[in-house]
């Protein structure tokens, strides 16, 4: 059980980080695309999923350590804890 604790937290580790490293590149390649001067509604487009997949990573973020304290027994899986921060949001 303890092994499996560990792969889950593990995972966890590399979803957050994964997660918060998507929405940065995708910043990134919007101030590229915008120091070329080319195509400026596609940066708009960009930097609005960048913001997207920020938010919806945090939620996707919520629900997966929701589930990884249920699956270490934790009954009471819930927290009001404000996770926000961890995305720069």
């Amino acid at each position: 059980m303890e092994n499996e604790d560990n792969t889950i937290d593990e995972l966890l580790r590399e979803i957050s980080g994964l997660i918060t490293l998507y929405p940065k590149a995708i910043e990134r390649q919007a101030s590229i695309i915008q120091s070329t001067g080319k195509d400026p509604e596609l940066v708009e487009k960009l930097v609005k999923a960048a913001d997207t997949m920020r938010d919806s990573g945090n939620l996707y973020l919520t629900w997966a350590k929701h589930y990884a304290a249920m699956a270490k027994g934790n009954t009471d899986a819930s927290s009001d804890e404000d996770e926000t921060e961890d995305f720069d949001v």
